[in-house]
């Protein structure tokens, strides 16, 4: 296992794949039997993960977002719940992307990507370094990806987002003296559903 253990836990296409295998009379073959005996993970096709049980490093579901379909970033309840702004663990990754929306399912997790406009999309993206790096808003960029992004929620007054955001996604209000209400502004600009996050802008305006 040590042709695949050096890649980590990064994503590797299958082209990548067929070469260190170049000296295998069919590469493919042996990528369906590493595949098989569970030290590959199929992402999607043409796109594989080094299982932690081989390469010794946990997969990041932020990576793989990120590789999986792009330009893109981690966004609205994954990120959120990532910066630990809601209580809920969240199982589907959800990613913005200036391509259009499309979804992805594999053994590790539902990767979903919702397709934003051009000039919206750099507003609030962070690349974040652990053992690995990778791009996801920033808490403000997620809160208004998941106001303006779930489809059928209509907020009319600031009493409703209040409501929104404390009952529904239990979101922690004490974090807003943090916030960086000139991201929210150009949310406001840019985006979508500009009755909604103009009253977010104004609840954190107070």
């Amino acid at each position: 296992m040590k042709r695949i253990s050096q890649f980590g836990s990064v994503p590797i296409d299958a082209s990548v794949l067929k070469s260190v295998y170049s000296d295998y009379g069919f590469p493919g073959n042996k990528i369906s039997l590493l595949e098989q005996s569970g030290n590959l993970i199929r992402l999607k096709r043409g796109l594989y993960a080094v299982s932690p049980d081989v390469s010794g490093q946990t997969l990041s579901l932020e990576l793989i977002a990120n590789h999986l379909y792009g330009p893109s970033y981690v966004s609205m309840e994954y990120a959120l719940s990532y910066y630990g702004l809601i209580p809920e663990r969240v199982f589907e990754v959800k990613s913005m992307t200036s391509k259009r929306s499309r979804q992805f399912v594999n053994e590790l997790a539902i990767f979903s990507y919702i397709e934003i406009p051009d000039d919206y999309f750099p507003i609030g993206i962070r690349q974040v370094s652990t053992t690995q790096t990778f791009l996801i808003a920033s808490p403000e960029k997620a809160l208004c990806d998941l106001i303006a992004y779930t489809q059928g929620l209509r907020i009319q007054s600031h009493k409703g987002m209040i409501q929104y955001l404390e009952e529904d996604i239990r979101f922690d209000t004490a974090e807003f003296a943090q916030f960086d209400v000139e991201l929210i502004r150009q949310c406001v600009e840019f985006g979508k559903k500009k009755r909604e996050l103009s009253i977010l802008l104004k609840l954190l305006e107070k």
